[in-house]
């Protein structure tokens, strides 16, 4: 993430995410024309990039990949086995968490040479956080590759990884909105300049 941030930032912002473009939407900060083809964009690199890992991961001896290939899950699939409730609290909030970090590291008044590194250590602080509820998504996209290849509990389980990634970063972008147009006082976050 932190990388890729650096080295496609300057090209396409660095969305390798639907949750933050969409949040960012949400916040006046992303035209909406752009972001149904990057979300398309998103998916199709993050199962390209699940297909690498396969063909990696299955050279090895004894590689099952019904084992989950790192799928986010809940109730059986979770990791440390939390209910559906558990994983749509821990996502939606994990995922607004992240957006209010890229909301203000990404804001003009913030030091932008920080940017990555900073969003780099708080997607960093939300796995450690919550890879023992869901396995971490706050990324439908990256949800989605995984659960390609195992298919099953994963696909079924997936609904979760896109809906509740999906209302944090709104969320997330409707609070910096509504800061920004003087409803309520946020430090950098409120301080947008929203597109007419």
């Amino acid at each position: 993430m932190l990388t890729g941030a650096y080295a496609f930032g300057p090209m396409s912002g660095g969305h390798f995410n639907p949750a933050v473009s969409i949040g960012l939407w949400a916040a006046g900060r992303f035209p909406t024309s752009r972001v149904l083809p990057y979300v398309v964009a998103q998916v199709v690199g993050a199962v390209l990039a699940a297909g690498v890992l396969y063909l990696i991961a299955s050279g090895k001896a004894g590689f099952d990949l019904q084992a989950g290939f790192a799928s986010n899950g809940y109730g059986e699939h979770s990791p440390g086995k939390y209910d559906l409730r558990s994983a749509l609290v821990c996502e939606v909030v994990m995922t607004f968490m992240f957006l209010i970090v890229i909301l203000g590291a990404t804001h003009g008044r913030a030091p932008g040479d920080f940017a990555g590194l900073t969003i780099g250590l708080c997607l960093t602080l939300i796995h450690l956080v919550s890879i023992p509820v869901t396995n971490t998504s706050v990324n439908p996209a990256r949800s989605t590759g995984p659960a390609i290849f195992v298919g099953g509990w994963a696909l079924q389980q997936l609904w979760l990884f896109w809906v509740a990634p999906i209302a944090g970063a709104l969320l997330a972008g409707g609070l910096a909105r509504a800061a920004s147009r003087g409803k309520i006082r946020l430090p950098l976050i409120g301080d947008v300049d929203i597109p007419k």
